[in-house]
């Protein structure tokens, strides 16, 4: 994988788009000048989190005793049970809610940015090629940068494309993933299996 590929991909599993109706949500009862602050704030966090991940994924794996088969086959079955749940949404999975609370690191920077499948997706590379790891850095960096501009003009966003356009994008994005997930599920298991 290189770096544009690895920059999509990662940049289709942090969904900016499909987690505008869930930063709306939450954010809703929040004054509109605090709300950007906030958003700037908790996709901060997503991104030391995930390249946390990245550069301690190695030792972590080593002390864990996981190898790459297992990371492809897991993290494609996590990128597939997510993207499913943005093709056929259910009810609680993106709930909006209405609070004036301030949300601090969970949810919005953990799950909804740097959720199980993008730190699932960061292992899986560094462990098939560690010494590229500025490669996936810089990719992690470009993608956490398109959703961060999306993320920030989610207001406006919101406000123009409206909630049938926000989750249409969020569908197709969705069936994108789960092809990518069958195909990371493969390759996983063909390692596994001694045919790759």
């Amino acid at each position: 994988m290189d770096f544009l590929s690895s920059a999509v991909l990662l940049l289709f599993i942090m969904d900016p788009f499909g987690n505008i109706p869930v930063f709306h949500g939450i954010l809703q009862g929040i004054p509109r000048e605090r709300r950007l602050r906030i958003i700037a704030r908790e996709l901060a966090f997503a991104y030391l989190v995930l390249a946390g991940f990245l550069l301690a994924g190695r030792p972590v794996l080593a002390y864990l005793g996981l190898q790459q088969p297992a990371l492809g086959i897991a993290g494609g079955l996590i990128l597939f049970l997510i993207a499913l749940g943005m093709v056929f949404p259910q009810h609680g999975l993106h709930a909006e809610r209405e609070s004036k609370e301030d949300p601090f690191l969970v949810p919005l920077a953990v799950p909804m940015v740097a959720g199980p499948s993008a730190i699932a997706v960061l292992l899986l590379l560094v462990s098939r090629d560690p010494d590229r790891w500025p490669v996936w850095l810089g990719a992690l960096s470009a993608a956490w940068a398109v959703t961060a501009a999306v993320l920030l003009a989610s207001t406006f966003l919101w406000e123009c494309m409206g909630r049938r356009g926000v989750r249409a994008i969020e569908k197709l994005v969705g069936m994108l993933l789960i092809m990518m997930a069958v195909q990371m599920f493969l390759d996983g298991l063909k390692i596994y299996l001694g045919l790759g």
